[in-house]
């Protein structure tokens, strides 16, 4: 059996290189948040606050739940916490 290499869990584990994709900045994206909630030592009632969401929903943010979220819901969620998101597009290799 050869070995594979991937450059990312999420190469390995998704059907195609269009989940993997989303996958990855879905968990980058959950990350920061939970970061910035971490380093602003705020309860998650009052990032709920801030993010724009109920309390459950940034529980399920901290457990890491990242099939509870979509990328846009990420994306609303880091500008309301006033996180600047930047994206830059490669060409593959």
């Amino acid at each position: 059996m050869k070995k594979q290499r991937f450059s990312s869990v999420w190469d390995a584990i998704e059907d195609t290189p269009e989940q993997a994709a989303n996958m990855r900045l879905r968990s980058e994206l959950m990350t920061a948040l939970k970061d910035h909630v971490k380093r602003s030592g705020i309860s998650q009632i009052e990032a709920a606050g801030l993010f724009g969401v109920t309390q459950p929903r940034v529980s399920d943010l901290m457990r890491g739940k990242i099939n509870l979220f979509a990328l846009d819901a990420l994306v609303n969620m880091a500008t309301a916490a006033g996180l600047r998101i930047e994206m830059h597009v490669l060409e593959s290799a």
